[in-house]
């Protein structure tokens, strides 16, 4: 009875939720709104539509800080389209460039 047990432990855990990332338009968002949703959620996909290229969608993964970046990773500013605004500052996850002094200094900040 144990093995079917731990057999059964093991599909229930793969079956599991995975860890969703919500996805929205941010030009459907005021700026605050936008700042707030990646704030409680702690990464997001922000969406909206290129303003050079027509149809062309444009999408990102947004965070609320460095804590949800990946390994080898910092929060840096980026700016995104709002709905009352089109620079929008956020943060991105950016990867460490080491041969860069500009990302060294960055680094040790």
């Amino acid at each position: 009875m144990k093995p079917q047990l731990l057999v059964m432990a093991a599909v229930l855990l793969a079956a599991g939720p995975a860890d969703a990332i919500s996805r929205y338009t941010s030009t459907r968002m005021s700026c605050d709104r936008v700042k707030a949703t990646i704030y409680a959620e702690g990464a997001v996909i922000m969406r909206w539509q290129s303003r050079r290229t027509p149809g062309l969608p444009l999408y990102g993964r947004y965070v609320a800080d460095g804590r949800f970046c990946e390994l080898g990773e910092y929060a840096a500013w980026e700016f995104i389209p709002a709905a009352d605004t089109a620079e929008c500052p956020v943060y991105e996850c950016k990867q460490y460039d080491l041969n860069d002094d500009d990302e060294i200094l960055r680094f040790r900040h």
